[in-house]
């Protein structure tokens, strides 16, 4: 008796029925040769971050040469047994695991770094980094957490190939994943269409992930109706199941110690309720592989290496059970032959359309992607032109697919792109508190709503418009006109009006106090530099008025004017503005006051802020100078508010906030911080820094008389913390004088 034929009766006798004998039809939409052995099926579970333990499972089932017919999986479970049903084998699911940045995966802005420069420039205010929608006078919130962007474009990437693949049961193992129907509550059977979207449907959390919207259905996560797929795996004809099950146990009663852990609990429960009635189902011949992995959470993706191991321990333990599935070298080249048999190749891109629900986008979308046609097919560079599209902010989802057109000869293959608007917007509505206190009288409170307008023409045109109240009020508004497809020149004109307070001081000693307030109509016209830069230049004009609130009236002009021609360029690769951790941030501007366009006095001044980061673990150092002078002409010393100002929080802490006034200024600063505890790994802690700054620099009302010595020697100590309302610190400034300050300080700082 041969081998083969040797475990069929093994198999036989112990199971409660027996398919061996299925056609030779049924064996080739297996993928499997009609060679007398058992269909053997892999079940693999929903569980989070714990599912990544069916890799290890699958590294002994690849190491014993155990062939796998099928597959059926659920959430987490979908995702492993989807990419290894595309081809990939488990030592290059486990790199892919590994590479992936889940913390980054599970938020849906993307980094910085890939935002168009536009959105860069949006957090240079203290508003709140979570736009809401605003519809016919209502707020709109967004349908999760997450929408979950990346995750999809990392699964897309990953099963390219496969986007136009109908039938699950060509691909190159057999699979079928499970998702809840949002409006039944049943389990919904994914068993064609697209990969990817099948993965990321099955994965998607209620609440936490956004629902994805397929086959006129609404899918959440398969684990609430199905989270071990016993049953599908059983109707693709397997003889043998291979189970790898890593649902979250119950806890114990110590732990239900709060509202959290109960309603964890909760959900634990019905899903197990299930799965146990699934487990119930299983045959004497069935291996039910546990993965021991304790109470690890089913969301910390930062232990992949031990939850890996606990599901290759796992299947070690079940040698005994798994060896007499093994088949022979020859056997088992034959099988991995016919896997890769139904791998397609990657096409050359022939064109890129857009699908009927993108046309308003079309335009844009076509101009960023046009350098891809007529190439072979880059995974890579397509999904660095969809970053970029996305970075733009109007998108909820932006998804792409391999399509055909024509026929016969005449078929080509090209990108199909997907692009679904926010569905809370396109209008949006963004709050925001700011706050600094010195303890020593200087305090400033605003709190201020931006209301955002987009896609207001097919080339993107956008209206924002800011209402501030409190010590500096003010109303802002700009018309933003992109003038070409791609975004690149542009048109912005802008009006403010705004107030604030004016100290000044003689010998470090506040003398006088004074409200400001001005009134500005700015023109501008632009290019952006790709993501990184900007250049605008134009036409500004401000009426400013000075009222004298306390001290001599005589110390400050009353009325002033400005006219001048401007010209701007900027440069931005911080990965994060409030605490940045590497890249470089630098603007330039040169003023020409003119008389002849309303302005009081004729002057120029330049002026520019350079900043650079970089990190080694916890620890990073920022270098921070800023300087400006008047070049040709005289600003009047009672002229105060168009004078260079230093003072405060990193502007030389020791001092009082905007104490020195001069035509010309120069700071330079070296700030050290360092991230303390665990803040900010889990969904709800907020990470924490403790820091200290050294300072040097001043104001000079002549250019000649700056120089090293003259210069004042600050530096500060401080608590931080990253917010959800935006960075917090706890702080004091010290000055060589003798000054020192205190600071709480709510807002961007650098």
């Amino acid at each position: 008796m041969g081998k083969f034929a040797r475990q069929v009766v093994w198999a036989c006798a112990l199971a409660a029925s027996c398919q061996v004998a299925y056609s030779t039809e049924q064996a080739a939409v297996g993928n499997i040769s009609p060679a007398a052995r058992p269909r053997i099926c892999l079940v693999l579970s929903g569980g989070g971050a714990r599912g990544m333990a069916h890799i290890g499972v699958l590294k002994v089932l690849e190491e014993l040469k155990v062939p796998i017919d099928c597959i059926a999986g659920t959430s987490m479970g979908a995702v492993v047994g989807g990419l290894y049903a595309s081809g990939m084998t488990a030592a290059q699911i486990d790199v892919t695991m590994r590479s992936v940045d889940w913390q980054e995966a599970f938020h849906d802005a993307p980094p910085r770094r890939d935002l168009a420069f536009r959105r860069k420039q949006d957090d240079r205010n203290f508003l709140v980094n979570l736009p809401l929608g605003l519809k016919h006078g209502r707020i709109l919130l967004p349908k999760g957490f997450i929408q979950g962007q990346k995750l999809q474009e990392t699964l897309r990437q990953l099963t390219l190939p496969f986007s136009n693949t109908t039938d699950f049961d060509l691909l190159p193992t057999p699979f079928r994943a499970v998702a809840t129907d949002l409006l039944t509550g049943s389990a919904v059977l994914m068993d064609k269409g697209d990969l990817s979207i099948a993965m990321r449907a099955s994965i998607s959390a209620p609440g936490v992930f956004a629902p994805v919207e397929t086959q006129g259905k609404v899918l959440v996560d398969g684990g609430l109706a199905e989270n071990l797929p016993i049953d599908v795996a059983r109707d693709m004809h397997a003889d043998i199941l291979i189970v790898s099950d890593v649902s979250f146990p119950l806890q114990s009663r110590s732990q239900l110690d709060s509202a959290l852990s109960i309603s964890n609990q909760m959900l634990a429960i019905l899903v197990r309720k299930d799965a146990d009635r699934q487990r119930g189902t299983l045959r004497p011949a069935d291996i039910l592989v546990e993965p021991v992995m304790g109470s690890a959470s089913s969301t910390d993706f930062t232990a992949v290496s031990s939850t890996v191991a606990a599901g290759e321990n796992a299947a070690r333990a079940m040698l005994a059970r798994l060896d007499p599935l093994r088949v022979g070298d020859g056997a088992y080249r034959d099988y991995l032959a016919r896997r890769a048999s139904r791998e397609p190749g990657l096409p050359a891109l022939k064109f890129v359309r857009v699908d009927e629900e993108s046309k308003r986008y079309e335009k844009t979308i076509m101009a960023e992607m046009q350098p891809l046609i007529d190439k072979p097919l880059d995974v890579d560079a397509v999904g660095k032109h969809v970053t970029q599209l996305y970075g733009l902010g109007n998108f909820e989802t932006l998804d792409y697919a391999l399509v055909d057109q024509g026929e016969g000869s005449e078929e080509e293959s090209g990108l199909e792109v997907r692009a679904r608007r926010k569905s809370w917007g396109p209008n949006y509505i963004r709050f925001g508190l700011n706050l600094e206190d010195n303890f020593q009288g200087n305090s400033r409170y605003n709190a201020a709503t931006r209301f955002i307008l987009t896609e207001l023409d097919d080339l993107g045109a956008e209206l924002i418009t800011d209402v501030q109240i409190g010590s500096d009020p003010k109303v802002a508004s700009e018309f933003y006109q992109p003038l070409d497809a791609q975004r690149t020149w542009f048109v912005a004109p802008s009006l403010r009006v705004e107030a604030r307070d004016l100290q000044l001081y003689t010998k470090d000693v506040a003398v006088a106090d004074y409200r400001d307030r001005e009134a500005e109509a700015d023109l501008d016209i632009g290019r952006t530099l790709g993501n990184w830069g900007e250049i605008r230049a134009g036409f500004h004009r401000t009426n400013g008025a000075v009222r004298v609130r306390l001290g001599d009236p005589t110390l400050v002009d009353q009325q002033y004017n400005e006219g001048e021609l401007f010209v701007k360029f900027s440069y931005d690769k911080l990965d994060n503005l409030h605490f940045p951790r590497d890249g470089q941030q630098f603007t330039f501007q040169w003023d020409a006051n003119r008389n002849d366009l309303g302005a009081d006095s004729a002057w120029d001044k330049v002026q520019a802020d350079w900043l650079i980061a970089r990190s080694a673990g916890r620890n990073t150092l920022l270098f921070w100078a800023s300087a400006g002078s008047v070049v040709s002409g005289t600003i009047k010393a009672t002229t105060v508010p168009e004078l260079f100002s230093l003072g405060g929080f990193f502007n030389l802490s020791g001092l009082a906030p905007a104490s020195l006034f001069g035509q010309n200024y120069a700071i330079t600063r070296a700030i050290y911080f360092r991230k303390i505890g665990r803040g900010g790994e889990g969904f709800f802690e907020f990470p924490a820094y403790i820091g200290a700054s050294l300072e040097l620099g001043d104001t000079w009302q002549q250019r000649g008389n700056a120089s090293f010595g003259s210069a004042r020697k600050d530096g500060s100590i401080f608590l931080a913390f990253d917010t959800f309302l935006g960075p917090v610190y706890l702080g004091s400034g010290y000055d060589t004088a003798g000054h020192s300050a205190y600071y709480l300080f709510l807002g961007r700082t650098f």
